[in-house]
C-alpha cells in the first residue's frame, strides 16, 4: 500500500508532463492573452468605476504596475498549468475545458472579488462586471491550452 502510485495522468510520466514545445507555446500565447485581458479589464472597467466610487483610489504608479505584473504572472502559470493537468486527466472535450475554466475561475477570481467586495473596497458594479469578464478570460485561456494539446496529440 505504501508503494501505491498516484494517477499516471493518462500514461504520462509526471516529470515529462510539462515539457515540450506545445506546453511552452500555450504559456506564451496565454501570456499575451491574459495580460491583454487583465490590462483591458483594469483600465476600462475596474479603474474608472473605482475612481468614481472611491476618489483617490486606483493610483498609477510603479508599485501598482509591479503588483499587476506579479498577479498576471501568477495567474498565467497557475491557470495554464491547471488547465494542462485537468485536460490531460479528463480529456480535451469542450465540456472538460469549460469545467476546468469554471473551477479555476471559482477558486481564484470569485474568491478574490468576493473578498474585495466584502471588505467594501469595490462597488457592486465592479464586482458584477469583473467576474463575468474574468470567467470569459479563463475560458479563452483554457481553449488556448486545449488547442495546443490537440496539436501535440496530432503531431505524435
Amino acid at each position: 500500500m505504501a508503494n501505491r502510485r498516484p494517477l499516471n495522468m493518462m500514461n504520462h510520466e509526471p516529470q515529462k508532463l510539462f515539457t515540450g514545445r506545445y506546453f511552452w507555446l500555450s504559456i506564451a500565447v496565454n501570456g499575451l492573452w491574459i495580460n491583454a485581458s487583465e490590462i483591458w479589464r483594469y483600465f476600462e472597467i475596474v479603474m474608472p468605476a473605482l475612481r468614481e466610487a472611491v476618489p483617490g483610489s486606483a493610483p498609477m504608479s510603479l508599485g501598482v504596475f509591479a503588483a499587476w505584473g506579479i498577479w498576471d504572472t501568477l495567474v498565467l502559470f497557475a491557470a495554464t498549468g491547471f488547465f494542462w493537468l485537468w485536460l490531460t486527466q479528463f480529456g480535451t472535450t469542450i465540456k472538460q475545458t469549460i469545467i476546468a475554466a469554471t473551477l479555476f475561475w471559482l477558486a481564484v477570481f470569485v474568491v478574490l472579488w468576493l473578498g474585495v467586495f466584502n471588505l467594501g473596497l469595490v462597488p457592486f458594479q465592479v464586482f458584477a462586471s469583473a467576474l463575468p469578464l474574468a470567467w470569459l478570460e479563463m475560458l479563452i485561456a483554457a481553449l488556448i491550452v486545449r488547442w495546443f494539446m490537440q496539436r501535440q496529440r496530432s503531431s505524435n
